[in-house]
């Protein structure tokens, strides 16, 4: 019998720590809910950072040959950037709002070539 070549993804412990941090995300209680919201923030900082090293990670386990379409890591991770500074400008704020006006890329499917279409039928 040969070998078999078994690839692991990070996706299954990427969507395990995303449902860590949303399940830790719940309404506060405590008589401080402004320290309690501050300290949920910033686990959900540390949170991102290890999002952002599986997302490096995955990029660097991901398969050379380039496929019609492939995940866009850079791009996920300038938007775990903007997400994190967005946090950071909360926990520590230089003016009273922080404000952002630049949406978030969102689409991760890239395409090689710009001018490959789907072939009509």
């Amino acid at each position: 019998m040969g070998q078999t070549n078994h690839r692991r993804s990070a996706w299954p412990a990427l969507a395990m720590v995303l449902a860590v941090s949303f399940s830790a995300l719940q309404p506060a209680v405590a008589a401080d809910g402004v320290a309690m919201e501050r300290e949920q923030l910033a686990v959900l900082a540390r949170q991102l950072d290890l999002i952002d090293r599986l997302a490096e990670h995955a990029a660097g386990t991901a398969p050379q040959e380039r496929a019609r379409y492939h995940f866009d890591y850079a791009r996920l991770r300038a938007d775990l950037m903007r997400v994190r500074a967005g946090l950071q400008d909360y926990l520590v704020p230089e003016r009273a709002q922080p404000r952002d006006p630049v949406p978030l890329a969102g689409d991760y499917v890239r395409r090689d070539r710009a001018d490959d279409e789907e072939p009509s039928p």
